[in-house]
Protein backbone atom coordinates (compact mmCIF):
# COMPACT_ATOMS: atom_id res chain seq x y z
CA UNK A 1 0.00 0.00 0.00
CA UNK A 2 1.46 3.36 -0.98
CA UNK A 3 1.38 6.17 1.55
CA UNK A 4 1.97 9.46 -0.18
CA UNK A 5 1.74 12.18 2.52
CA UNK A 6 -0.31 14.36 0.15
CA UNK A 7 -2.90 11.74 -0.82
CA UNK A 8 -3.02 9.24 2.02
CA UNK A 9 -3.21 5.50 1.57
CA UNK A 10 -4.15 4.13 -1.84
CA UNK A 11 -7.69 2.68 -1.93
CA UNK A 12 -7.95 -1.09 -1.85
CA UNK A 13 -9.37 -2.49 -5.11
CA UNK A 14 -11.97 -4.53 -3.22
CA UNK A 15 -13.42 -1.45 -1.50
CA UNK A 16 -14.33 0.40 -4.68
CA UNK A 17 -17.84 -0.14 -6.09
CA UNK A 18 -18.11 -3.15 -8.35
CA UNK A 19 -18.91 -2.37 -11.97
CA UNK A 20 -20.53 -4.93 -14.22
CA UNK A 21 -18.84 -5.02 -17.63
CA UNK A 22 -20.63 -5.99 -20.83
CA UNK A 23 -18.51 -6.75 -23.89
CA UNK A 24 -20.25 -5.89 -27.12
CA UNK A 25 -19.29 -6.88 -30.64
CA UNK A 26 -20.72 -5.59 -33.91
CA UNK A 27 -19.86 -7.31 -37.20
CA UNK A 28 -22.77 -6.21 -39.40
CA UNK A 29 -24.95 -9.15 -40.37
CA UNK A 30 -22.80 -11.71 -38.51
CA UNK A 31 -22.49 -10.91 -34.79
CA UNK A 32 -24.48 -8.09 -33.26
CA UNK A 33 -24.48 -7.44 -29.50
CA UNK A 34 -26.19 -4.33 -28.20
CA UNK A 35 -27.78 -2.78 -25.14
CA UNK A 36 -31.53 -2.17 -25.64
CA UNK A 37 -31.86 -0.13 -22.43
CA UNK A 38 -29.80 0.73 -19.36
CA UNK A 39 -27.64 3.53 -18.00
CA UNK A 40 -23.96 2.81 -18.37
CA UNK A 41 -21.38 4.55 -16.19
CA UNK A 42 -18.44 4.16 -18.53
CA UNK A 43 -17.19 2.81 -21.82
CA UNK A 44 -13.95 1.40 -23.17
CA UNK A 45 -13.56 1.13 -26.94
CA UNK A 46 -11.38 -1.87 -27.75
CA UNK A 47 -11.41 -1.49 -31.54
CA UNK A 48 -13.80 -0.59 -34.38
CA UNK A 49 -16.01 -3.61 -33.66
CA UNK A 50 -15.75 -4.16 -29.91
CA UNK A 51 -16.36 -2.09 -26.81
CA UNK A 52 -17.05 -2.63 -23.13
CA UNK A 53 -19.84 -0.82 -21.27
CA UNK A 54 -19.84 -0.65 -17.49
CA UNK A 55 -22.90 -0.55 -15.22
CA UNK A 56 -22.99 0.52 -11.58
CA UNK A 57 -24.65 -1.73 -8.97
CA UNK A 58 -28.48 -1.85 -9.02
CA UNK A 59 -28.66 -0.64 -12.64
CA UNK A 60 -30.85 -2.78 -14.86
CA UNK A 61 -30.00 -3.29 -18.53
CA UNK A 62 -31.16 -5.37 -21.49
CA UNK A 63 -28.41 -7.13 -23.44
CA UNK A 64 -29.33 -8.44 -26.90
CA UNK A 65 -27.17 -10.98 -28.74
CA UNK A 66 -27.75 -12.03 -32.31
CA UNK A 67 -25.53 -14.05 -34.66
CA UNK A 68 -25.88 -15.68 -38.04
CA UNK A 69 -23.91 -17.76 -40.49
CA UNK A 70 -24.34 -18.55 -44.20
CA UNK A 71 -27.52 -20.50 -43.45
CA UNK A 72 -29.33 -17.91 -41.29
CA UNK A 73 -29.74 -16.92 -37.65
CA UNK A 74 -27.96 -19.17 -35.18
CA UNK A 75 -28.38 -17.13 -31.95
CA UNK A 76 -31.10 -14.72 -30.95
CA UNK A 77 -31.18 -13.92 -27.23
CA UNK A 78 -32.08 -11.16 -24.79
CA UNK A 79 -31.12 -10.98 -21.13
CA UNK A 80 -32.41 -8.37 -18.70
CA UNK A 81 -29.91 -8.12 -15.88
CA UNK A 82 -29.50 -6.15 -12.66
CA UNK A 83 -25.87 -5.21 -11.91
CA UNK A 84 -24.83 -6.45 -8.47
CA UNK A 85 -22.96 -5.04 -5.47
CA UNK A 86 -19.67 -6.55 -4.34
CA UNK A 87 -20.32 -9.69 -2.31
CA UNK A 88 -23.85 -10.29 -3.64
CA UNK A 89 -24.67 -13.61 -5.28
CA UNK A 90 -24.97 -13.53 -9.07
CA UNK A 91 -25.50 -15.68 -12.13
CA UNK A 92 -22.98 -15.75 -14.94
CA UNK A 93 -23.71 -15.18 -18.59
CA UNK A 94 -21.52 -14.82 -21.67
CA UNK A 95 -19.91 -11.42 -22.28
CA UNK A 96 -20.97 -10.08 -18.84
CA UNK A 97 -18.35 -9.85 -16.08
CA UNK A 98 -18.67 -10.83 -13.35
CA UNK A 99 -22.36 -11.51 -14.00
CA UNK A 100 -25.56 -10.20 -12.45
CA UNK A 101 -29.03 -10.97 -11.22
CA UNK A 102 -30.78 -12.32 -14.31
CA UNK A 103 -34.36 -11.03 -14.35
CA UNK A 104 -35.23 -12.35 -17.81
CA UNK A 105 -33.47 -14.75 -20.16
CA UNK A 106 -35.15 -15.52 -23.47
CA UNK A 107 -33.86 -17.06 -26.68
CA UNK A 108 -35.39 -17.58 -30.11
CA UNK A 109 -36.39 -14.66 -32.30
CA UNK A 110 -40.20 -14.87 -31.85
CA UNK A 111 -39.86 -14.65 -28.05
CA UNK A 112 -37.08 -12.03 -28.23
CA UNK A 113 -39.38 -9.93 -30.40
CA UNK A 114 -42.14 -10.22 -27.78
CA UNK A 115 -39.71 -9.02 -25.08
CA UNK A 116 -38.74 -6.06 -27.27
CA UNK A 117 -42.46 -5.26 -27.62
CA UNK A 118 -42.85 -5.46 -23.82
CA UNK A 119 -39.95 -3.00 -23.46
CA UNK A 120 -41.60 -0.68 -25.99
CA UNK A 121 -44.89 -0.91 -24.03
CA UNK A 122 -43.13 0.27 -20.84
CA UNK A 123 -41.49 3.15 -22.69
CA UNK A 124 -44.85 4.23 -24.18
CA UNK A 125 -45.85 5.03 -20.57
CA UNK A 126 -42.93 7.52 -20.44
CA UNK A 127 -41.09 5.19 -18.07
CA UNK A 128 -37.48 4.28 -18.74
CA UNK A 129 -37.42 0.48 -18.99
CA UNK A 130 -34.34 0.49 -16.73
CA UNK A 131 -36.55 1.95 -13.96
CA UNK A 132 -39.36 -0.62 -14.29
CA UNK A 133 -39.92 -3.03 -11.41
CA UNK A 134 -37.62 -6.06 -11.58
CA UNK A 135 -40.69 -8.20 -10.82
CA UNK A 136 -42.18 -7.11 -14.13
CA UNK A 137 -39.23 -8.51 -16.09
CA UNK A 138 -39.43 -11.76 -14.09
CA UNK A 139 -43.16 -11.89 -14.91
CA UNK A 140 -42.47 -11.37 -18.64
CA UNK A 141 -39.85 -14.15 -18.54
CA UNK A 142 -42.15 -16.61 -16.76
CA UNK A 143 -45.17 -15.93 -18.96
CA UNK A 144 -43.20 -16.27 -22.20
CA UNK A 145 -41.49 -19.43 -20.91
CA UNK A 146 -44.95 -20.84 -20.25
CA UNK A 147 -46.25 -19.86 -23.69
CA UNK A 148 -48.54 -17.18 -22.28
CA UNK A 149 -49.01 -13.49 -23.03
CA UNK A 150 -47.43 -11.27 -20.32
CA UNK A 151 -49.56 -8.61 -18.65
CA UNK A 152 -48.75 -5.00 -19.51
CA UNK A 153 -46.85 -2.83 -17.06
CA UNK A 154 -48.94 0.02 -15.66
CA UNK A 155 -48.41 3.42 -14.06
CA UNK A 156 -49.97 2.02 -10.85
CA UNK A 157 -47.49 -0.87 -10.79
CA UNK A 158 -44.67 1.57 -11.33
CA UNK A 159 -45.81 3.88 -8.51
CA UNK A 160 -46.09 0.87 -6.17
CA UNK A 161 -42.56 -0.22 -7.14
CA UNK A 162 -41.14 3.25 -6.48
CA UNK A 163 -42.82 3.38 -3.04
CA UNK A 164 -41.63 -0.14 -2.17
CA UNK A 165 -38.09 0.70 -3.25
CA UNK A 166 -38.10 3.83 -1.10
CA UNK A 167 -39.16 1.81 1.97
CA UNK A 168 -36.70 -1.04 1.49
CA UNK A 169 -33.41 -0.79 3.42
Amino acid sequence: MSTDPNTGPAPRPDTEPLQTEVEMTWLEGRIEHWIRFGRDCGETILDRRRRILRFAPDNTFAFVRWASNDFGTIVSRIDIVRAIHRGQPYQTLPFVRPGGEILLRISGWPKVERVLQAIDAVEVLSIDAADAAPDHWRHVHNRLAGGEQPRHYSQEQHRAWLLRRRLAP
